[in-house]
């Protein structure tokens, strides 16, 4: 059951504002409220974030059939189709009406480190068939993994840590980084517009299973948040998009993250999403500054490596599914 969707007002942290003081109260408040908030002066020029966007769509654009040769692979690394998906099982029919690509860090085959969970070479379309479009997105991943480390140090001091926890080898030094394009088609092509009534969402209601999100996105509204999911009834509201900005919000690493979701009014949108998690053996457990003998851990220690791969065997399609589309 819900009740009627307004907009919510988020904080807005400039990277550029010398203040870091008034940066940490900003996020402490906006992580008492929901845990997103707006990044703005963060040093991404418009003209790359225009051109990610252009190559985002260049490559949805292509006929089904090329995209499934790039077909994400057991690193989770290329595209997913429509329906791959299914993030609120519970209240979704069907899944998620989206296609993605995913593009994580790049490591060679012979490398040792890509015999790793999330680590090894990406998937890339040729450069006959989309030429610049390697160099943009490799381009756009380092630019996104420089500000995601700059929002990392805000939160440190926000948790009364060190300002560099975050960039520790264990931490971010050696990080799980990964490009999503997002891709929502209208409602003219999928027959589909979003219906929460009946189960029918561009993205179902969920977390972020990681440490930090930063999401760029077009100018079509989409993305709704509820600040209590525990609330009868729900409340969603819509996220406002910020030009040239990111709509930043804290995972389920640092805290039980805020529920999210897409729903669309039969528009098409494009996003990117920029997930950012520590190392693979960094072991994701109750910080210091927010444990004590009257408030003991809530949860277990667990590596990065395993819970990740958990949380993306629970809300994917298993690859088999698709074994006669790629033969």
């Amino acid at each position: 059951m819900e009740c009627s969707i307004s907009r919510t007002n988020l904080n807005c942290i400039s990277l550029g504002d010398p203040d870091t003081q008034k940066s940490v109260a900003l996020l402490k408040q906006a992580c008492l409220d929901s845990g997103f908030f707006y990044v703005v002066d963060h040093g991404i020029s418009q003209e790359l974030m225009d051109d990610v966007f252009a190559q985002s769509k260049k490559f949805f654009d292509l006929p089904i059939n090329e995209k499934m040769e790039l077909l994400r692979d057991e690193k989770n690394r290329g595209y997913t189709p429509m329906l791959d998906e299914i993030l609120d099982p519970e209240n979704q029919v069907n899944g998620d009406y989206k296609e993605g690509y995913y593009i994580g860090i790049e490591v060679p085959e012979d490398d040792p480190q890509a015999n790793r969970p999330f680590y090894g070479p990406n998937q890339w379309p040729s450069d006959e068939v989309l030429p610049r479009w390697r160099k943009v997105m490799e381009q756009y991943h380092s630019e996104a993994l420089r500000v995601a480390k700059s929002i990392a140090r805000i939160i440190a001091l926000a948790l009364n840590l060190e300002e560099d926890f975050f960039d520790k080898p264990e931490m971010l030094g050696e990080p799980i980084a990964t490009l999503r394009l997002l891709h929502y088609e209208g409602g003219q092509k999928t027959g589909k517009v979003s219906n929460p009534a009946k189960g029918v969402f561009g993205a179902g209601a969920h977390s972020d299973y990681g440490l930090i999100t930063l999401l760029a996105t077009d100018d079509v509204v989409g993305l709704q948040i509820c600040k209590d999911r525990n609330a009868q009834p729900q409340v969603w509201e819509y996220v406002a998009p910020v030009k040239g900005g990111f709509i930043v919000n804290l995972g389920d690493m640092l805290e039980r993250s805020t529920l999210h979701r897409v729903v669309l009014d039969g528009r098409e949108r494009h996003s990117i999403a920029f997930f950012v998690e520590p190392s693979h053996d960094c072991v994701v457990e109750c910080l210091p500054t927010c444990k004590s003998e009257s408030n003991p851990p809530k949860f277990p220690p667990i590596t990065c490596s395993a819970y990740l791969s958990q949380r993306y065997k629970e809300t994917h399609a298993d690859l088999t599914a698709y074994s006669s589309n790629k033969a």
